[in-house]
């Protein structure tokens, strides 16, 4: 028999297995897709010598991936392959292409030492978004933990790592060797553990009287991104890496009060409690006698 009879309940089966997906699901994603053809694009222009434009496309980027994750947060259109996208154009976006762009602008005068430098920073990106993703799935971790990336992320990574170029661009002189030493700090804040302060839960809620001014700080701070975008880059960079002090105190103020949460809560005992209920008292030091148990090896 060349041709089976058809199985009418099976192909209802497979109907089923692919059932139309919702919008709100597709939104983020091409938000996604958008920001890596302008990381792509920046390649082309920073080939061509149009390094102005090349870093512009790098900031509509990093503003897109910004972007497409708050979308997703509030079409709760959250996807495990959104989250993969996400990823994979990060990587590109804020890994290769940078690299790419201090390469031709002025790292190619140091020859391999140069391309060594660009190396680092991208392999640095790639490991840094790799734990993120790992981490993310980490259900131990505390609630205020949400308030910190480990290590400085991936957009912001991309934005400070161009500060050479952005001087240059202000009339600067053109310095290969300290650009070089700057790209490998660069990349050891992106691999280092160092919390740094996310934002994601700031904007959540705005009070009614703070609306008309968020608007005119936006519309202002566009205006003057568009009108000097390389004083303005320039003084956020510097900005940003004078900050990251505050989100390593800022996170051992939340551990010290856990600490101190968790010792107001921890119960007392004592060598006659132990006695009533006939298990003798364990000595300190042993097997958490101290009131601590061995932490997990690693």
């Amino acid at each position: 028999m060349l041709f089976p009879p058809l199985d009418p309940d099976r192909l209802e089966a497979r109907r089923r297995r692919f059932r139309a997906i919702p919008v709100r699901v597709l939104a983020p994603n091409l938000v996604t897709l958008l920001s890596l053809c302008a990381g792509l694009t920046a390649i082309r222009l920073a080939i061509e010598g149009r390094l102005e434009w090349a870093l512009g496309a790098i900031v509509f980027a990093a503003i897109l991936d910004g972007v497409d994750g708050r979308l997703a947060r509030l079409l709760k259109g959250q996807s495990k392959f959104g989250a993969e996208l996400d990823s994979l154009a990060d990587f590109v976006n804020f890994g290769v292409v940078p690299s790419l762009i201090l390469y031709f602008w002025g790292l190619k005068d140091l020859r391999g030492a140069g391309w060594i430098a660009c190396l680092v920073f991208a392999i640095c990106m790639c490991l840094r978004l790799a734990r993120f993703n790992v981490m993310a799935e980490d259900p131990n971790k505390p609630v205020w933990a949400g308030n910190f990336f480990t290590g400085v992320p991936a957009p912001a990574g991309a934005i400070i790592v161009l500060l050479p170029i952005y001087l240059n661009l202000l009339g600067t002189p053109k310095m290969s060797f300290l650009a070089f030493l700057y790209v490998l700090f660069v990349s050891f804040l992106l691999v280092s553990t160092l919390p740094v302060f996310s934002g994601k839960r700031i904007g959540k809620r705005v009070p009614p009287e703070m609306v008309l001014p968020i608007f005119v700080v936006v519309v202002l701070f566009v205006a003057l991104l568009v009108t000097f975008p390389w004083e303005v880059l320039t003084v956020g960079a510097v900005l940003y890496l004078a900050a990251l002090p505050l989100g390593w105190f800022s996170y051992q103020n939340y551990k010290r009060k856990d600490a101190e949460a968790a010792a107001a809560g921890a119960p007392q005992s004592s060598p006659a409690a132990a006695s009533e209920t006939g298990s003798p008292p364990v000595a300190p030091g042993l097997h958490g006698g101290d009131g601590e148990r061995p932490g997990r090896l690693n």
